[in-house]
């Protein structure tokens, strides 16, 4: 498979908790955001809000979880959460466990006709479990159990993609540069096995010259920096622009 027949797709991190920030970011020209639940504090009410208003500026909205379990998936997944990126997941029967836990037929997942991805009673539940069946599931690989592992759940099926979580690769390594050799090798290695299984791969990058960097590779789902790193680089531009006037 070519390596970059994906489309390219960015987004960011969103880590404050205001559906203000959905609005204004899904004006953007951005593809996509995904609501940090595993680092920042999103509750389900939290998700609910941002998640409405994904909904209302039309754009896709995915979930950081803070762990694989049944109801922390089944809950974003009901909430209308496009999909999910599952972190530290370091084998393939943890991504099988994954998708079936988003999954309804053939899988884990429970069924309501009530929540908002069943459109509140309004949606047939034939085309509700279709719907369902397309949520997007990214696998976060972040140590070295899971880049040892990561072709294997690569080729899970139902598993979108893989996701390069290098800062937890460095540590789970005993480092503290996620630049770092090692680092930066077992990233290659991740990539690589993606791309084979003909799968996503997906980054976090904090430039434009790292993107592009990643492009060239076949990398096409970036989560670029966050909403509280475009506040801060935006901010600071201008103070630059006042102090040098």
């Amino acid at each position: 498979m070519n390596p970059l027949a994906h489309d390219l797709q960015v987004g960011t991190f969103v880590k404050t908790c205001a559906p203000q920030i959905i609005e204004i970011l899904g004006r953007s020209g951005l593809d996509f955001a995904v609501l940090d639940a595993e680092h920042a504090p999103f509750d389900r009410m939290a998700l609910d809000l941002a998640l409405m208003a994904g909904l209302a500026v039309r754009w896709p909205l995915y979930v950081r979880v803070s762990d694989q379990q049944p109801a922390t998936l089944l809950n974003v997944l009901d909430l209308g959460a496009a999909g999910v990126l599952v972190p530290h997941v370091d084998s393939a029967q943890q991504a099988t466990d994954v998708v079936a836990r988003t999954r309804y037929l053939g899988g884990e997942r429970g069924y309501s006709g009530s929540p908002r991805s069943s459109g509140y009673g309004a949606v047939r539940m034939r085309d509700a479990l279709a719907a369902g069946a397309r949520s997007f599931v990214m696998c976060q690989i972040e140590s070295g159990a899971g880049v040892d592992a990561c072709a294997q759940i690569a080729a899970v099926d139902g598993v979108d993609g893989v996701f390069i979580g290098r800062a937890d690769l460095a540590l789970s390594m005993g480092l503290d540069d996620s630049q770092h050799p090692q680092v930066l090798q077992a990233t290659q290695h991740v990539i690589r096995a993606g791309l084979d299984a003909g799968k996503r791969v997906g980054m976090f990058v904090g430039s434009l010259a790292e993107r592009s960097q990643y492009v060239a590779q076949g990398v096409s789902w970036f989560v670029h920096g966050s909403d509280q790193a475009l506040l801060r680089q935006g901010a600071q531009a201008v103070a630059r622009t006042a102090s040098s006037a």
